[in-house]
């Protein structure tokens, strides 16, 4: 499968670099579109934007990149994380960067788009804008974990999250446990 990483400059975007490359090892080809943002919070919360050599990796401002046509036939989008100002761009339809106009790629092509939205509290608005993405097929899903999981670190409580992800991707993993009885 062919599948697009966004990372914007929501804090959290370690899950999206994580997320990333997680996805050649469990045979994906893999593109990531990192936002100067998402260099910023990376570099302010502590991470590095490490990628697998195996990935493709676009600046925010490459609007000529593949993912930007239609015509390159990618299979799945996740923007992890995804911030309030991407998503409110993203349902007002603007494009103006390479994450922005691969969404709306993804969308006008009718494939899945997934939105690791990260804020907290969502404002009414913000909630408004995820409802009308939801209706047009977009896959919502806030990095949350599951208490159920019983994680025992920061590392485990990433796992499940990115773990979710993988689940709404297709992906075959075992990044987390599983609910059992």
């Amino acid at each position: 499968m062919k599948i697009i990483v966004g990372i914007t400059g929501a804090s959290g975007a370690n899950l999206g670099v994580k997320l990333a490359n997680l996805l050649p090892n469990l045979g994906h080809e893999t593109s990531v579109i990192l936002s100067d943002a998402a260099k910023i919070s990376l570099e302010k919360e502590g991470f590095e934007s490490k990628f697998n050599e195996q990935i493709h990796i676009y600046s925010n401002d490459e609007i000529y990149a593949p993912m930007a046509s239609g015509s390159a036939k990618f299979d799945k989008m996740i923007v992890a994380p995804c911030s309030i100002n991407s998503l409110a761009k993203i349902s007002c339809g603007i494009a103006e960067s390479l994450i922005l106009r691969a969404c709306a790629v993804t969308l006008k092509e009718k494939r899945e788009l997934i939105l690791g939205v990260r804020e907290t509290p969502f404002s009414t608005i913000s909630l408004m804008q995820m409802a009308e993405l939801s209706k047009l097929g977009v896959i919502i899903a806030p990095p949350v974990y599951g208490a159920y999981s019983k994680a025992k670190s920061i590392d485990e409580l990433e796992n499940f999250i990115i773990g979710k992800w993988l689940d709404l991707l297709g992906v075959e993993h075992e990044i987390y446990k599983r609910w059992s009885k």
